[in-house]
């Protein structure tokens, strides 16, 4: 790196170059970000399944006749959704959740240009950080592998099922969590950061970071079996769940085989969400309690507190849509702050890894 640069880098500024390739990777952060709203809310509104087909090129355009949402119609009565849910459902009906999934659909098409098509821009001209090719690549290809997952998923509720498989969809949106926060930690390590700790605390904080970042993708995956089972529309009390705090464990393994119960019980499934977020609040208040011990007035223990009230605020949320049987907007929000929470906890653990 020559010595201006690595001279910026050092005072936690960036060139020119590579601040336009930072406001890029937090777009594309922000683009997933959407992604995933939009997502639960095509999710929540029972409208993943109203487009039948996979037309990557073609399926741009909706249908702009009345003819061609009249054939689109009769492609969605086919599948048993529409005969088992909705088999009341009129045209104003099926317009209004055909155009969640195709919103959904097109805005996966617009974060794969608005990847790729930069992408080539900075690599012609040179602006990309050194190893930042490889990287952005594979983000590039864990992209295009997350729209054929959601084919994969959509198809799994088009023959014998009402709703996309839970474990596709924890499949989908851990491959979307995941692409997001491989674009947080890129777009956070062009920051330099100047040494704030000492070899000697730096491991212990590290573990904490790196725990919480795995719980909380953990979570987001038995947050997506939730949904998939609407397990939050059943038990709808709290602290404790169907009048316990920790279920017999013959209601918990009720299914044979055994490991069918983590994907298909509803009380185990839903059992295994509230106990994450315990787990997960607990090691962010233990690691504000270290932080504040070994790091105190540190940027690492400011960095704590935010990520110990993200999850406290997520875990909050969580309760009141689970109380009030999963409103639309208590949904979004709860899945919005589960990616607030991963965002936090990708920087925070991002910073640490540079505090060497």
């Amino acid at each position: 790196m020559p010595a201006s640069r690595l001279h910026a880098a050092k005072n936690g500024s960036l060139t020119p170059s590579y601040r336009a390739v930072a406001i890029w990777l937090w777009s594309l952060a922000g683009l997933v970000f959407l992604m995933v709203i939009v997502g639960g809310a095509t999710r929540l509104t029972e409208s993943g399944l109203s487009i039948t087909e996979w037309k990557p090129l073609s399926g741009i355009i909706p249908p702009l006749s009345q003819a061609a949402w009249l054939a689109e119609f009769e492609n969605y009565k086919k599948i048993p959704q529409y005969a088992q849910l909705f088999p009341d459902m009129d045209l104003g009906g099926f317009k209004f959740i055909f155009f969640f999934e195709w919103s959904h659909r097109l805005l996966g098409r617009l974060i794969g240009a608005a990847m790729a098509l930069p992408l080539v821009y900075f690599w012609v001209k040179g602006n990309l950080p050194p190893g930042y090719k490889v990287k952005l690549l594979a983000v590039l290809a864990l992209g295009s592998v997350q729209g054929i997952v959601g084919w994969w998923m959509v198809k799994s509720g088009l023959s014998d099922r009402v709703e996309v498989a839970q474990e596709r969809l924890a499949v989908h949106l851990l491959l979307a969590s995941l692409t997001f926060a491989a674009l947080v930690w890129l777009a956070a390590s062009l920051k330099r950061r100047d040494a704030e700790l000492s070899q000697r605390v730096l491991p212990g904080l590290k573990w904490f970071a790196g725990s919480i970042t795995l719980l909380v993708l953990l979570q987001i995956g038995f947050g997506a079996l939730v949904a998939g089972l609407r397990a939050g529309r059943a038990f709808n009390t709290w602290p404790l769940i169907d009048g316990y705090f920790w279920p017999p464990l013959d209601q918990l393994t009720l299914l044979t085989p055994l490991w069918r119960n983590f994907l298909d019980n509803i009380l185990l499934v839903q059992f295994q969400h509230r106990m994450t977020a315990y787990v997960l609040l607990a090691v962010a208040l233990v690691q504000v309690f270290y932080a504040s011990r070994v790091a105190r007035g540190s940027r690492a223990q400011r960095r704590a507190i935010a990520v110990v009230g993200l999850v406290a605020a997520q875990t909050a949320i969580g309760i009141v849509a689970l109380v009030l049987v999963v409103p639309l907007w208590a949904g979004l929000l709860h899945q919005a702050f589960a990616m607030l929470v991963l965002g936090m906890a990708v920087a925070h653990a991002q910073a640490l890894s540079q505090s060497r």
